[in-house]
């Protein structure tokens, strides 16, 4: 197919209907790029955490849900110099297009014009590029790549080399660069600190990752799932601590462990009561707190104003800090290198049949990264 005259190609794609319902293998056609965008032939895609708490919660459909993924570009719209046919790309559920003020800063990762998708259509024209008999299927932060070929803006992709296995450096999407981001960028967590990381899925053991690199002396996982503490040690994690188990506190059993508490603490899970715990298991003077999880519920956030006044800190973090096209090549490198881990996530890999079943995984706490895999 010809670059300079896509045209609109017929697929399948695992579709939502509604909140909480098995996806459905559809055919949908997909629409050609339009100016600086690009057609991607989905190679594999991971299964997020936050695709599974929309696909429960959010009132956007029918949708195409996914945004870890990588491919092969199929063609390119006008405008685009960038990609040719036959890259190998990674997606990017948030942009960057190197020209607002937030790009040129030098201080941030939140793009003003390819920033975080929430309703469903493209950046540039606020349209879908998916449809089923004429209705439009919507997207989800501007990837959807449960679909064997997506569009998606070229400032919401990386190029990779194509020597590296897209079936693996598809986590890089998300998951775990966002865990060693807010590691490595937000807390820039020093030599011989504590950390203590509150839920242990893919982006907890990221950031616990991310901690042993920095040489941290003591990093303390809390899960609520046993099955966590022995893979945990894979990534640095010291100490297991579970709180069905204890019998006082968890901000109680970590101020003990270290001492006082931690110099830094991490909350993964999407559950902002957790961050007062997260908050008040952190050291006085200069204990540090990153919120990296997406809350389902109750996304207002209280907390006493003592743990403020007492120097300790709350940071956000959106994708760990990495300006996605500009840093993400670094991550890409390190993994050829073997400086960080990827493999030890993929818990599954599924066909893309099967992708309810890593719905199920997720859902049931049995899975760290399920890999669906599209085409080969």
């Amino acid at each position: 197919m010809s670059s300079s005259s896509p045209a609109v190609l017929t697929c399948k794609a695992a579709v939502a209907w509604g909140p909480g319902e098995p996806l459905v293998i559809e055919e949908v056609q997909v629409s050609p790029p339009q100016p600086m965008e690009i057609r991607i032939k989905v190679v594999c895609t991971s299964l997020c955490r936050s695709d599974v708490s929309a696909w429960e919660t959010q009132a956007i459909f029918p949708r195409i849900f996914g945004h870890e993924a990588s491919g092969i570009v199929e063609s390119v719209g006008p405008g685009v110099t960038e990609f040719s046919e036959g890259d190998h790309v990674l997606t990017l559920f948030t942009g960057e297009c190197r020209t607002c003020r937030q790009c040129t800063s030098g201080k941030s990762n939140m793009c003003q014009v390819l920033g975080l998708e929430r309703r469903g259509v493209m950046h540039s024209d606020q349209k879908t590029r998916f449809s089923i008999k004429d209705k439009p299927v919507y997207h989800y932060c501007a990837v959807s790549s449960f679909s064997e070929y997506t569009v998606v803006h070229s400032g919401c992709a990386v190029k990779v080399s194509l020597a590296v296995p897209l079936e693996k450096i598809c986590l890089l999407s998300c998951g775990v660069a966002a865990g060693l981001g807010a590691a490595w960028n937000v807390a820039d967590i020093s030599e011989g600190s504590t950390v203590v990381i509150y839920g242990l899925g893919t982006v907890g053991l990221s950031v616990a990752q991310g901690a042993k690199v920095r040489g941290a002396s003591q990093i303390i996982g809390v899960d609520i799932n046993p099955e966590k503490g022995e893979i945990a040690k894979t990534f640095g994690i010291t100490h297991f601590v579970n709180p069905k188990e204890c019998n006082e506190s968890i901000q109680q059993v970590v101020n003990r462990i270290t001492d006082g508490g931690a110099d830094y603490a991490f909350e993964c899970i999407g559950d902002t009561g957790m961050i007062t715990t997260a908050l008040q298991s952190c050291c006085q003077g200069w204990g540090l707190t990153v919120t990296l999880g997406v809350p389902k519920v109750n996304p207002e956030l209280t907390a006493h104003y003592g743990v403020f006044l007492s120097g300790r800190t709350l940071k956000g973090s959106l994708f760990g800090g990495w300006r996605p096209k500009s840093d993400l090549p670094s991550l890409v490198d390190m993994y050829t290198k073997k400086e960080i881990q990827i493999d030890e996530y993929i818990t599954h890999n599924i066909s893309f049949e099967d992708i309810n079943q890593a719905f199920s995984l997720m859902k049931e706490g049995k899975c760290l990264r399920c890999v669906i895999h599209l085409s080969a």
